[in-house]
């Protein structure tokens, strides 16, 4: 077989390169990837701000995205031979090894017609500026705005702030003549609120128990963000981990702890060495949720959902966690930025929800197999099975699956710290103004256990 379709098979097709094919843009896989090939970013680091954690989980947020959805390359200017001040396991002992490690190269001076964003100090003017202060992050027009406080511990906000700048570049580059020459930003204290103005309490504390169902590409972003918090003990923290499914070559393109290494492992096996790494405790379930488990009285009591299985998804309440975060992510070339989070219990049970639901993926996937680039397989010997078993995989990209997981995070962290809740929140990265929330209800006698913060 050619060997241009063996690496067009589902498990291994670029989850972002894929919309250039399903939009029509590209007419052969090879014209999609030269493409992707051509997108690049340069982030840089003012004079000192190497030296703030949250700064370094900003940057190092933005590599890891970047580097997966970017395929020309992340490079980076500045100062960075200083100390690693995040805890994340693998990384080395300088944020030059981090960035190295994570696949970012360093520069002096940005490639020519390269998008520039900038974290601290001295960005010039056009730049992309990327801040963040308490539970808020955002970025802007460097010329056109100002700063947060940018405090060294706001590490959730600045995840979110480096996520989002990805997400600003990216849209650029496909296009959107608005991204990037904005003012974009949410608050992870009330998401619903102007995002400059919603900001929450200063100390706080974290879930010391959680339960992670799905290990791709929503929750390796969930435990992205949950290992960079700075855990005063971080074995108080224990983590259910559960999935059924090994990686794949395609994961490394969504999946922000994926690396070729590991493909063909068990996600369960891989996620859990990470996390033991971070000094997480963990227990591992291998199979499918089927919504009957039962749970006992150590098990954590909040479920974060990050699986895209109607049917799983309708028996999310049936163990009776006493919170459940589930987050979902929009599929197709142009739905591939929106993101839904449901929290339950709430107004509208998850068998309400999913119960009835039907899946259009196969009459999609139809429909995109009829465009050029897929044409080009079938000429080329891919036959009618392959091209539908392609076509019906889903588009992604990273950075959205960070930004929805984080706010899943906290969303958990507001309600364990008092603080307003949400039973939907509804919104897309194309335009993050027109987001829509469905205030929560308040949950009695919650408390699964919680650990504190440096």
């Amino acid at each position: 077989m050619n060997q241009m379709i063996t690496d067009t098979r589902p498990d291994t097709l670029h989850r972002g390169v894929k919309m250039a094919l399903d939009n029509g843009e590209a007419d052969s896989v090879e014209a999609a990837y030269a493409m992707f090939a051509s997108y690049r970013m340069a982030i840089g680091l003012g004079a000192g701000a190497g030296h703030s954690a949250a700064v370094q989980a900003a940057l190092l947020t933005m590599v890891n995205c970047g580097r997966r959805a970017l395929l020309g390359g992340i490079e980076v200017l500045g100062d960075v031979q200083v100390p690693l001040l995040v805890d994340l396991p693998g990384l080395g002992e300088t944020l030059r090894d981090a960035v190295v490690a994570l696949g970012g190269t360093l520069r002096a001076e940005p490639s020519p017609q390269t998008p520039l964003a900038w974290l601290g100090d001295g960005a010039p003017a056009a730049a992309l500026q990327v801040t963040f202060g308490d539970w808020r992050g955002g970025v802007f027009v460097a010329s056109e705005g100002e700063r947060l406080p940018e405090g060294a511990s706001d590490i959730p906000a600045a995840v979110l702030a480096g996520a989002l700048a990805v997400a600003e570049v990216f849209q650029r580059l496909r296009g959107n003549p608005m991204a990037g020459d904005r003012d974009v930003g949410l608050s992870l204290w009330d998401p619903s609120a102007p995002w400059r103005s919603g900001s929450g309490p200063a100390a706080w504390v974290a879930p010391s128990k959680l339960w992670v169902l799905g290990l791709g590409h929503l929750g390796q972003a969930f435990l992205w963000t949950l290992g960079l918090l700075q855990f005063e003990r971080p074995a108080e923290v224990e983590l259910t981990l559960q999935d059924f499914d090994r990686l794949a070559v395609a994961n490394d393109s969504t999946s922000v702890l994926t690396c070729a290494e590991m493909v063909g492992r068990l996600k369960t096996r891989e996620m859990a060495t990470w996390a033991e790494a971070r000094g997480f405790r963990t227990r591992l379930v291998e199979r499918r949720f089927a919504g009957d488990i039962a749970l006992a009285e150590d098990d954590p009591r909040i479920l974060f959902c990050g699986v895209d299985n109607a049917e799983a998804r309708a028996t999310l309440e049936n163990p009776h966690f006493d919170l459940v975060i589930d987050a979902g992510l929009g599929a197709g070339p142009r739905e591939y930025l929106a993101m839904r989070l449901h929290a339950f219990p709430g107004k509208v049970t998850a068998r309400t929800r999913w119960g009835e639901a039907s899946s259009t993926r196969t009459a999609d996937a139809k429909a995109v197999a009829t465009a050029a680039a897929y044409q080009d397989l079938a000429d080329r010997g891919l036959d009618d099975c392959g091209l539908l078993e392609i076509a019906s995989r889903t588009v992604g990209v990273p950075f959205v699956g960070v930004i929805a997981a984080t706010l899943a995070l906290m969303e958990i962290v507001r309600r364990l710290n008092h603080g307003p809740s949400l039973d939907v929140l509804d919104l897309t990265l194309r335009d993050v103004g027109v987001r829509q929330g469905v205030e929560g209800r308040v949950l009695k006698r919650f408390n699964p256990g919680y650990t504190n913060l440096r």
